[in-house]
This record gives structure tokens, C-alpha cells and sequence, in this order.
């Protein structure tokens, strides 16, 4: 069963050709270096999971900010990889998301973070997993993929593109990037849920015997309905962003899931899974970024931010979601095991193009995003340089469908434009 919603909205904002004939005289000095178009698109997503009524609007708040960072930094000047990281970190920086400040505790009571960011310019793909430590782990997975673009170490040695544990730490602090106490990365709501996980373990644990042992200890690591105690359990969070020389890039950051073993590392740092960029070239005259959430383990045997961006090549991009969410994920072979399949998607593509004959000093970049999710619901928000403020939006499942069995899809349209000097 697969449920169904869509709407497009289209933003236009053509500069008047009048304004540059009312230029100053002295401006045509400078005609001859060619000024570097700004602005762009960003989309994010602050989890596929549950958001519950009563937090929505710390929900919307905190896309609302991270839109508004990236394109503060696209009207700078900025690149897509740097906006995209501009959106992450703040992302990281609330509390209400599960990335960063507020993660997730594991078993121990500890936080350890996954991250990674892909430039779909160069290619280059920095992560980092299973980090404590460091308030903001996406600075860290950027910081890898700007060094692995300097080129080779000395003696020849390769640069890394992914560091776990005390090392990505150590490398981390080696390269100016400030250390953290994980004690100041806690927040009451996450230390609460530590608390109150750890009660509902120690009490499964001693009521284990008999032939009921295994069958209780399934019962007490699976996920308490998300509607019991209004926190639910959201994962992953992630932007998309393409600017307007039409350069993409994407990123994702996690504290992984609740009470999970030391050491574990989720879709958030593996390659292909969490997130994926990746400029037009000559085989497709599109450009694709895709940032992921949900389980972990789910997306990573799917590899389903690869899979997704292979799709948008398709020329209906709604319809190819549709079908890469289905088939990809829900119904892959990988998979076919699982009762619940649970994950979401943010997925933008962009493509060059002509405004009209008359005009054709205009670049434009059209932009179509999309977002679709097996879960409960998902929290997006999204912004162009020529928007006045970012628009937010909690997708949810239409009613009577069952979460990880079925799927909603939304998205719209947007047309980038600018007119160079």
C-alpha cells in the first residue's frame, strides 16, 4: 500500500534589465571580470521518524534557521558544500534534534556521533563515526574532505575520507577543530531517555527466564510506540543544497539510535548511504543530491542515497522516487527479512536552463525537491536566496497506512535565476 501526496510551488525573481541600464557609468570598468553568480536552493530535514504535535514548532523553528545559515552563506558567495555544512551545524546546535547537542546516549551513558558530507563538485566525500567528543562531528567530516582536496601527504601517503573513534578525535583536534566534554552534550531530555531506557532493560533482564528468555529479550529492544510518551525516536538529520553555478552537495549528521552498543556506526558516515552529491556531467544533464534518515542498518543494506540519486535521471523525478522508495526499499531483497522498513529521503536535482531567446544573458537553474518517508512522519524545510523566509512542513503518513509498509512522497519546483554582469 503506498499513500500518496503532492504539491508544487514555483519561485520566480527575474531582475529587471532596467535596473542594469540605470547603472552608474563607472560600473562597465569592471565588466571585464566576471563576477561569480550568487544564491542557490537548500532543503533539510530534521529527522524521518515521529514529531509529535506538542514539539512541532521547536521542530519547524530549527529547519527554518538552518535554511536561512545556508543561504545566508549561498549570498555570500558561498559554494553548495559550505552552505550545506552551514545547515548542518545548525542542526547539531539544537537540542531537539538527534544529531550533535542532544544525541542519543548509548549503552554506557555516552555520546558518540556519525557525520558525512559529500561535494558533488569534486566528488570528494569526508565522514566521520561512532566520534565523541566534538560538538559539531559534520566540521569534522568537511574539514576531511577540504584536506583530501589539497592532494596527496607527504611521502605520498593518501589523505583519509573517513575516521572513526579516538582517532577521528585526535585528528580533529590536530587539525583546530575544538573538543567538547560529551557531559556538555547532554541535554535533560536525552539524559531522561537514557534513564528511562535503562529502567525498561533492567527490568526486562531480570524478568528473562525459562523459554521466554529470548522471546522477552526481542520484546526489549524493540522501540516503544512513539504515541506512549510523545518523544518518539528521531534520527538522522540532513540539507541538500545547489547554488547557482549549479554545484550540489548534501550532508547528514546522527547520535545514532538510543541505547546502542559502543562502536556502532549508522548509515549518518557510511558512503552511499547517508548521503549523496553528484554535479551533471555528459552521461545526465542533471545535478543530484540526496540526504537520508531513518534505521540505520536499513539504509545502509540498501545503500538508498546512491540509489535515489541514480533514479533522478529519470525524467519524471516525482515518479522515480516513487519507484526507488518501493522498490529499492521497501521491497528490496536486502531487506526481505524485515517486517518494517523504515527510512526517509530528501532528494533536489537541478538542471540548466534557457528562459527564453531574447533573454538568454539569464542563467537559470531549474530546481525540483522532493522528500518521501515509510515512517510516521518527517520535518522539512526549505529556502531560496530569493525567498524572505524558509517554509517548513511535517510530512506524515496518510491515515490508516502502516509505517514502514507504505510510503508519502511530497516536492515541489523552483526556478533559480540570475543575470551576470
Amino acid at each position: 500500500m503506498i499513500g500518496l501526496s503532492s504539491y508544487a510551488g514555483v519561485m520566480d525573481n527575474l531582475k529587471n534589465s532596467e535596473d542594469e541600464e540605470q547603472k552608474p557609468k563607472k560600473e562597465e570598468s569592471s565588466k571585464n571580470q566576471k563576477a561569480k553568480p550568487v544564491g542557490g536552493f537548500v532543503l533539510v530535514h530534521a529527522g524521518a521518524g515521529y514529531h509529535s504535535e506538542s514539539k512541532a514548532k521547536e521542530y519547524k523553528h530549527v529547519c527554518k534557521r538552518a535554511c536561512q545559515r545556508a543561504v545566508d552563506q549561498l549570498n555570500a558567495g558561498a559554494l553548495a558544500v559550505e552552505a550545506v555544512a552551514a545547515a548542518l551545524v545548525e542542526l547539531e546546535d539544537s537540542p531537539f534534534t538527534n544529531a550533535g547537542m542532544g544525541s542519543n546516549l548509548n549503552l554506557l551513558g555516552e555520546i558518540e556521533c556519525d557525520a558525512s558530507i559529500m561535494d558533488g563538485k569534486s566528488l570528494q566525500y569526508g565522514a566521520v563515526g561512532s566520534i565523541s567528543g566534538v560538538k559539531n562531528p559534520v566540521l569534522v567530516a568537511n574539514r576531511l574532505l577540504s584536506e583530501a582536496q589539497r592532494g596527496k601527504l607527504s611521502a605520498g601517503r593518501i589523505p583519509p575520507c573517513f575516521l572513526v573513534g579516538r582517532g577521528a578525535l585526535e585528528w580533529a583536534v590536530s587539525h583546530g577543530i575544538a573538543p567538547c566534554p560529551s557531559e556538555k552534550m547532554a541535554t535533560k531530555f536525552s539524559l531522561s531517555a537514557y534513564k528511562r531506557n535503562k529502567r525498561k532493560m533492567e527490568l526486562a533482564e531480570k524478568m528473562e527466564s525459562g523459554h521466554n528468555q529470548i522471546k522477552k529479550r526481542r520484546q526489549s529492544t524493540e522501540p516503544a510506540n512513539p504515541t506512549e510518551d510523545g518523544s518518539g525516536c528521531l534520527d538522522t538529520v540532513g540539507a541538500v543544497v545547489v547554488d547557482l553555478e549549479g554545484n550540489v552537495a548534501a550532508a547528514v549528521s546522527s547520535g545514532g539510535l538510543a541505547m546502542k552498543h559502543p562502536g556502532r556506526v549508522g548509515q549518518a558516515a557510511h558512503y552511499g548511504c547517508g548521503c549523496w552529491a553528484e554535479n551533471a556531467c555528459n552521461m545526465s544533464p542533471y545535478s543530484t543530491a540526496v540526504s537520508t534518515s531513518g534505521c540505520g542498518e536499513h539504509l545502509i543494506r540498501t545503500m538508498l542515497a546512491r540509489e535515489c540519486s541514480a533514479a533522478m535521471r529519470s525524467e519524471d523525478a516525482h515518479q522515480a522516487l516513487l519507484e526507488a522508495m518501493q522498490n529499492k526499499f521497501i521491497s528490496s531483497p536486502f531487506l526481505a527479512g524485515e517486517d518494517r522498513v523504515l527510512g526517509g529521503v530528501i532528494v533536489l536535482r537541478g538542471c540548466r536552463c534557457v528562459e527564453a531567446p531574447s533573454s538568454q544573458n539569464i542563467q537559470g537553474i531549474l530546481v525540483e525537491f522532493l522528500w518521501s518517508h515509510t515512517t510516521e512522519s518527517m520535518c522539512v524545510g526549505y529556502m531560496s536566496a530569493q525567498d524572505s523566509k524558509a517554509k517548513t512542513h511535517i510530512s506524515r503518513l496518510p491515515p490508516g497506512t502502516v509505517p514502514g509498509q507504505c510510503l508519502a512522497i511530497e516536492g515541489g519546483v523552483c526556478r533559480l535565476t540570475s543575470v551576470p554582469d
